[in-house]
This record gives structure tokens, C-alpha cells and sequence, in this order.
């Protein structure tokens, strides 16, 4: 079993910052080792869901959708092994109304980066508003 529960959204000016965190717990032990991939996704009204950021779990190897490289960054703080859960976190900076929507955080371990659809386990989504 895979959970995984965002918070951090909210409304802010555009230039503005705001950093959402995903906590993932983590009970299938396939999911072993963090041997898995975390991403963000976002999604508005009329759009598909769209890549934001993705990292390997165990290794932090990192990738980013062109509309956010150089203002986004994805992050992970571990456990150590102590418990089942890690945090992920996506850092969000100058940001722009076009980045407004909500902000899910999803997990698979074979996945296409810009493929939602290779994901298998997702949050509930943080609303992400930013205004001009």
C-alpha cells in the first residue's frame, strides 16, 4: 500500500513563492528500498493533466517540464529507514498565473515521466492559485 496525502497550496501574487509537500507512506514492499518514482502533476479547469517534476526516491535524480526549468524544485527528505514515510517536496518560485491549478503528487516505479497514466498510486491534489 502506497499513500500518499499533499498539502501546501494556497493563493498567492504572481513572483510570488510557495512550496507544496507530499507525504509519501510507503507499505508495499515493492515499493522496497525507494526503489520508486515521485512526481508532480498539475491539472486546470478544461486541461489535461500535465508533468511537473519528477525523482527517482532513492537516488534524487530529478526532471522537469520545460514551462517550469529554472523555477521549480523537487526535493525529498528522507527517513532513514526509521519510518514508512518520506516527504516530497516541490519549491515553487516566480511563479505566474499559468502555473495555477491543482498539484498532485503521484508514484510508480516503471513510469514515463510526462505519462500520468504510468503512475499507480496518487494523492487527493493541493489547489495552487496564483493571481496577477
Amino acid at each position: 500500500q502506497v499513500q500518499l496525502l499533499e498539502s501546501g497550496g494556497g493563493s498567492v501574487q504572481a513572483g510570488g513563492s510557495l512550496r507544496l509537500s507530499c507525504v509519501a507512506s510507503v507499505y508495499d514492499h515493492n515499493y522496497g528500498g525507494d526503489r520508486y518514482y515521485t512526481g508532480w502533476f498539475r491539472q486546470s479547469p478544461g486541461k489535461e493533466r500535465e508533468a511537473v517534476a519528477e525523482i527517482w526516491t532513492a537516488g534524487g535524480s530529478a526532471h522537469y517540464a520545460d514551462a517550469v526549468k529554472g523555477r521549480f524544485t523537487i526535493s525529498i527528505d528522507k527517513d532513514n529507514g526509521k519510518t514508512a514515510k518520506n516527504v516530497v517536496y516541490l519549491q515553487m518560485s516566480s511563479l505566474r498565473p499559468t502555473d495555477s491549478g491543482v498539484y498532485y503528487c503521484a508514484a510508480g516505479r516503471t513510469i514515463n515521466f510526462l505519462d500520468p497514466t504510468t503512475y499507480t498510486h496518487w494523492g487527493q491534489g493541493t489547489q495552487v492559485t496564483v493571481s496577477s
